[in-house]
């Protein structure tokens, strides 16, 4: 079933227009020159050091004796450094960790203390994180989640489109979250879970008729598949991807199935959109609100069209809880040039995925690379690879058509990840109806998932 159609605590209208203006002023930046934005981003980053060394004991104690140093040589602040140091981190000091915990665990829709936005991560990189938003935070992150549907030239607000949400159910995600704050009837939207079966989708799109379509990429290619095959009857003038790596077969897919190019924004929950799609076909940096550092292992920047190891944001309008460098572990390749567009930001050649995609079986690394070139080529729809242990992968190929030749696969791999120094891995190989999705309803197609005992 639907979470839900209309939803029961609808925004006012003056809180509709509040996230409309924001994100118009937003917007403005697109029409900046690049010698306007690095003096915007001088001026806030500027303002923002001086808030935390105010505000936050933790930064005092992490930039002692850096007060002058120049962003670059500032030390990196990783989830687990941040989780550890919460409470001294953030600069409200009547927030304590172990009460936000509580509020995320009651699964309560209020503000905490009556003010903050308070959302999650699902702990699919190992650890989990917890991030707050004033309401003045929270108004402009929910200005900054919309722009992404103007750059892809979607209907307008007043044009009154009815939206269909593919995404997380879990109370404390972001899109559900921006779900409850967005909902009205002015944008009648059909919010759904991206964990409910396929076939309960298909028919409650069936019955919506969406105009605009904003869904994981996993589920995106079921959706493409069954309009194909004629069981889904859906026209969106829009489409719009976001929290999953969208790979080029899913894309081509997609416009083949519904006419209709996919917009992606690539994102986070600290910080989101960090990156979205304009209507040339360029995917670009939103530093505007953020300074973006795409740098290698060892914290250095990497040139164009060289990969870099991570990404470090330093989010210039958040106060109530900074963050400065702050660590994402995605790979990420900046694109040389001027996008004809006309906007000052960088452009993404590609997301390469993040470093927990390189998966360590039997003490060796394998890359995302090595099952990308053995899997792409079956006749399956989509794959995935799960680590089950230290010694033990399972593949799943959705929509396989050879299922029958699950063990000679299975040898296959054995033997390629044995000639890369993986000795002893036991892979097993299924075929299935559709992938295996976290507690975000994601399904990343390489991922760590343990056996439960």
């Amino acid at each position: 079933m639907p979470l839900s159609a209309a939803a029961p605590g609808e925004v006012s209208l003056w809180r509709l227009l509040q996230v409309m203006w924001q994100r118009r002023q937003q917007d403005r930046s697109s029409r900046w020159s690049r010698e306007r934005l690095a003096r915007e981003q001088a001026v806030g980053l500027a303002a923002l050091r001086r808030f935390v060394a105010l505000r936050s004991p933790f930064y005092r104690r992490f930039h002692a004796g850096l007060e002058d140093t120049p962003l670059e040589r500032l030390p990196i602040l990783d989830k687990a450094t941040l989780m550890d140091n919460f409470d001294a981190l953030v600069t409200d000091r009547a927030i304590r960790l172990r009460e936000v915990e509580q509020h995320l665990q009651r699964g309560d829709a209020a503000p905490y203390r009556g003010r903050y936005t308070v959302l999650s991560t699902s702990g699919t990189t190992g650890q989990r994180g917890v991030f707050l938003f004033d309401p003045h935070e929270w108004l402009v992150a929910l200005g900054a989640i919309t722009r992404p549907l103007a750059w892809g030239e979607g209907p307008r607000p007043w044009q009154r489109p009815r939206s269909a949400l593919i995404a997380s159910a879990a109370p404390w995600h972001y899109s559900a979250c921006i779900g409850r704050s967005l909902a009205t009837r002015r944008v009648p939207t059909l919010r759904l879970d991206a964990a409910q079966p396929l076939a309960e989708l298909v028919d409650a799109l069936n019955g919506w008729r969406p105009d605009l379509l904003a869904v994981y990429p996993s589920v995106l290619r079921q959706l493409a598949d069954e309009q194909l095959a004629g069981r889904l009857h859906i026209a969106p003038r829009h489409i719009g991807t976001s929290a999953e790596r969208l790979d080029d077969t899913t894309r081509q897919r997609a416009q083949q199935a519904f006419g209709r190019r996919v917009y992606d924004t690539y994102g986070a929950t600290e910080y989101a959109p960090i990156a979205t799609e304009c209507a040339a076909g360029s995917l670009h940096l939103l530093e505007d609100r953020a300074l973006i550092e795409l740098v290698d292992e060892r914290g250095r920047p990497v040139p164009p069209g060289e990969a870099g190891a991570r990404l470090l944001l330093t989010v210039l309008d958040r106060r109530t809880q900074p963050l400065i460098r702050y660590e994402i572990s995605d790979t990420l390749r900046e694109r040389p040039g001027r996008c004809a567009c006309g906007r000052p930001f960088r452009m993404v050649e590609a997301i390469d995925g993040r470093a927990e995609d390189t998966l360590r079986l039997a003490g060796t690394a394998i890359p995302p690379k090595v099952w990308h070139d053995a899997l792409e080529r079956l006749p399956a729809r989509s794959w995935q690879v799960l680590q089950r242990d230290d010694a033990a992968v399972q593949v799943l190929l959705i929509g396989w058509r050879e299922p029958q030749g699950a063990a000679a696969l299975a040898g296959e791999l054995s033997a390629l990840l044995e000639a890369r120094g993986a000795r002893g891995v036991q892979v097993e190989v299924s075929a299935v109806d559709a992938p295996e999705r976290g507690a975000s309803g994601k399904a990343p197609v390489i991922a760590l998932r343990r056996r439960s005992h």
